[in-house]
């Protein structure tokens, strides 16, 4: 295998996909392999990673009418068959003539009544009764045995969650674990869906490689196999590493450094910071960073300065003072914080930029309200403005126009602090200016920004995050 394909392969298995599209995938896969061998597999990962993870015990293995619940049945006969005590308990039978059918009809061990008394009396409750491509509420019945549960596994993922959105619907009770198949789910990665998951645990069961080219994935997991840094060469210099200008307001300059301090940590050949009258305030901080004082149009004229940060530390009157003109140049901007704040409700006035950063606050003030399909909405939103979107939060979502969608989990809550999304925005920036493309680099800054907080540990301010980056980046190199 050459090394481009054996990459391809690697960022396949990064694929994100819907409970639609994995039905998709599941249909055509038994063209190859029969559903019962695929659900044999299943079930029997399933009794391995159980097994690998918890001492004998009781086990009570609660079955829905689907496939879902035919991997219990699958699950439930191999960990008897291993000598642990299960019990099985069918919500409703599986349709005859079908493979959870067979699959119920291969369980010759005990079978108990769907009841929240019998859930009470097992070790380990093993959730089968729904899986990700559930459409609707769970009913009371089933939020009454689900949570009568002391320890879950999830088979898929727990029942409630919503595959496509990590929305519940109805109820969903916490898993202590949960064992999916193949491919992650959007549910497994977005809140809460993502933390009522538990240990997640992706087994692979014999679905063709060819099965999932033939649905082709327009989501990943945001890892640095997705996408590649730019490498230094002997002849590299400042301007070919890249050019960082930033737009200084007068009231909050620190946002600028901020984002000065990451561009320059990340690896941009050369940052300043447009400060005009301000331009004194500035010259007070780091010495790499050159200040300029000079006019914004003044400054445009140098082709070479090509990558623009609009937006931190700026007031709406600064913005409307230099975002214009920063588009009327058909420069490469990345807006966030204050130019965000200025275009509230008028997003259109951002068409033109490359990249932009927002929190939830920001996104709602621009595109809406936060709907229940986040994946689609933000993907409409960086369709309707033609530009790079970055939700930022626990998971972060990175949207290109084209469709392209990234969920990041690569984090730490030490990322919650003020200024840490100015940080995030020099770092996208520098590899903008490296010639990254703009979904490109904000994947890797996304996951970059994160590894530093990681590196970071407890406790860290954003002034601190820059004496990270630098490692942060090269850890991404390493995958």
């Amino acid at each position: 295998m050459s090394e481009y394909s054996e990459r391809l392969q690697l960022i396949d298995n990064l694929a994100l996909y819907t409970p639609d599209e994995m039905g998709r995938i599941d249909a055509f896969a038994a063209q190859f392999v029969p559903i019962s061998t695929l659900m044999d597999n299943a079930g029997r990962a399933v009794s391995r990673v159980i097994r690998a993870h918890f001492k004998p015990m009781r086990v009570l293995v609660l079955c829905g009418p689907g496939n879902n619940g035919g991997d219990g049945y699958v699950a439930a006969r191999y960990l008897r068959e291993a000598g642990w005590l299960v019990r099985v308990a069918a919500l409703s039978l599986p349709a005859n003539k079908t493979a959870a059918a067979e699959a119920s009809a291969c369980f010759t061990g005990i079978r108990v009544p769907f009841s929240c008394e019998e859930v009470k009396r097992a070790d380990l409750v093993v959730d089968a009764v729904f899986g990700a491509g559930l459409t609707r509420d769970i009913t009371e019945e089933v939020a009454h045995v689900l949570g009568a549960a002391s320890r879950i596994v999830a088979i898929d993922i727990p029942s409630g969650v919503d595959g496509a959105t990590g929305h519940v619907r109805g109820y969903a009770s916490q898993a202590e674990m949960t064992v999916t198949f193949d491919r992650l789910k959007y549910g497994h990665l977005l809140y809460p869906g993502r933390e009522l998951c538990g240990k997640l645990v992706l087994m692979q069961i014999g679905i063709p490689e060819k099965v999932f080219q033939a649905v082709p994935a327009t989501t990943w997991q945001n890892n640095p196999r997705l996408w590649s840094l730019p490498v230094l060469g002997a002849q590299s210099n400042k301007y070919t590493r890249g050019v960082v200008s930033i737009c200084g307001g007068e009231k909050m300059p620190g946002a600028a450094r901020l984002c000065a301090s990451a561009a320059r940590a990340t690896g941009a050949g050369l940052v300043r910071i447009a400060a005009g009258e301000n331009a004194a305030v500035y010259r007070l901080g780091e010495a790499g960073v050159i200040v300029d004082s000079e006019p914004i149009l003044e400054l445009l004229a140098d082709k070479r300065r090509f990558v623009w940060v609009c937006g931190p530390g700026l007031s709406a009157r600064e913005v409307e003072e230099t975002l214009p003109h920063l588009l009327e140049a058909k420069c490469c901007v990345l807006a966030d914080a204050g130019a965000l704040s200025a275009t509230a409700g008028q997003c259109e006035r951002l068409r033109g930029v490359a990249v932009i950063t927002p929190h939830v606050g920001e996104f709602t003030r621009l595109f809406g309200a936060i709907e229940v399909d986040l994946p689609a909405q933000i993907r409409a939103a960086a369709s309707h403005l033609g530009a790079v979107v970055v939700l930022k939060g626990a998971s972060t979502l990175i949207a290109a126009p084209d469709r392209r969608l990234a969920i990041n989990t690569h984090a730490t809550p030490v990322l919650s602090t003020a200024g840490s999304g100015d940080t995030l925005s020099g770092v996208i920036a520098a590899f903008l200016a490296a010639g990254m493309p703009a979904w490109e680099a904000a994947c890797a800054g996304v996951w970059i920004h994160g590894e530093a907080g990681i590196k970071a540990g407890l406790w860290s301010i954003a002034e601190n995050l820059d004496q990270y980056l630098g490692a942060a980046r090269q850890e991404a190199t390493v995958f």
